[in-house]
């Protein structure tokens, strides 16, 4: 019987059986050393550890990361999965396993600023070519060359959640002899498959909506078969790996992923439709909204959307952003998303996009919707607008930097 992915996420992940019962949760494990019955046990083991997943050493995984990992793979639809200690370490393992000195990446105008500073910093600085494609991939094949052995993708984009057509482009990006690798944090497996719409690698910051409780630091990759063998190497020579009670807290988040991205999304549709009859705000960025470049994208390749959402201000005073965010008193100001709170914060979009000119469009705002009442939400929101109605226009700069 097949059973919906929703039902899966409750009953995947546990342990063998032991005497006297099973508990619903994996226990955590903390291990470092792992003891064997003899000298040839251990070296058998360790003969068949970098193409099987076993109990070793505690630098390969143990019990509870295993478990998590086998909870990523269910929701991706991959092959397996490996947890790095953040979502930019499981994006610069992502790139340095599969492209080398003298080769070349392609990245969207739309990728995670901190990936963007690794492409034009590390990666340039070690001999590896990075260049930028426009977010919905219109010019890719003109940025493809030869020496091109990896396609990044984010889709839907940071910041202002550009879609790109994923079947296509990776069937482009195949065609030319490059693998795809997708950051899928946006859609958290529930609402985005990248696997299943051509990609071979996706990977995710669990820090946001699979964690969901802002605790816990966590990136996960899971690839298809054919493409897992240069990420499990990589990850090993580096001795990437994640603390068991981490990979605990990750999982009991999962469990409820799909009851709070349903939440999650409600909110956030009816913020972003209250913002969008709002005088003061010039435009809201959301796919999962009718008059969104990317909405028939959005309906075709997404199961729903999440908190997310950006706007513009009218306000010609540079430092309304600032008195907008700086007026909020139920949404946080601080990094990141995907936990129960409301947060907001600023974008530069000039910084954070070099393909596409974003200079005429001002200081975009980034609110994440919580769990809270939106009711209460939305008087919060009402208030900051309020707050910004007399400023007068000024040359003042007070541009920010953006940060995950």
């Amino acid at each position: 019987m097949t059973k919906a992915l929703s039902t899966r996420l409750a009953h995947a992940g546990r342990t063998a059986s032991v005497p006297g019962g099973q508990p619903v949760n994996p226990p955590v494990v903390r291990a470092s050393t792992v003891l064997f019955e003899s000298v040839a046990q251990q070296r058998e083991m360790r003969a068949r550890r970098d193409t099987e997943r076993l109990f070793t050493y505690g630098a390969r995984g143990n019990p509870t990361n295993f478990a998590l990992e086998d909870m990523v793979t269910m929701l991706e639809g991959g092959h397996r999965t490996r947890l790095f200690p953040s979502g930019l370490a499981a994006a610069a393992m992502t790139i340095l396993a599969y492209v080398r000195p003298g080769q070349h990446v392609l990245l969207p105008d739309c990728v995670y600023e901190p990936v963007r500073n690794l492409a034009n910093g590390f990666l340039r600085q070690h001999g590896i070519g990075a260049d930028f494609y426009a977010a919905d991939g219109t010019d890719l094949d003109a940025k493809l060359r030869p020496e091109t052995r990896l396609v990044y993708v984010e889709a839907p984009g940071s910041l202002v959640y550009e879609m790109c057509d994923l079947p296509a482009l990776a069937a482009r990006a195949h065609a030319h002899g490059a693998l795809v690798a997708a950051d899928n944090t946006w859609g958290s497996g529930l609402l985005y498959r990248p696997l299943a719409l051509g990609a071979d690698i996706s990977l995710m910051a669990a820090t946001k909506y699979l964690g969901g409780h802002s605790d816990v630091m966590m990136g996960t990759v899971c690839t298809t078969e054919a493409a897992w063998q240069p990420l499990a190497a990589m990850a090993d020579a580096f001795g990437m790996t994640v603390s068991p009670d981490d990979a605990y807290l990750v999982q009991r988040g999962i469990r409820s992923l799909g009851a709070r991205l349903a939440q999650h999304q409600a909110g956030a549709l009816d913020v972003a439709r209250w913002l969008l009859d709002r005088p003061e705000v010039a435009q809201v960025f959301c796919p999962a909204l009718p008059h969104d470049p990317g909405h028939a994208l959005w309906r075709r390749d997404c199961h729903g959307t999440n908190g997310l959402l950006s706007f513009t201000l009218r306000s010609p005073a540079p430092v309304a952003p600032e008195r907008f965010v700086d007026s909020l008193r139920l949404f946080g100001i601080g990094a990141s998303w995907g936990g129960f709170e409301s947060l907001a914060v600023l974008a530069d979009m000039r910084r954070a996009r070099s393909v596409t000119d974003w200079a005429a469009h001002g200081t975009v705002i980034r609110l994440h919707i919580g769990l809270e009442a939106v009711p209460d939400l939305l008087a919060d929101l009402d208030q900051a607008f309020a707050a910004i109605a007399t400023l007068e226009p000024s040359n003042k700069d007070t541009s920010h930097a953006y940060h995950r």
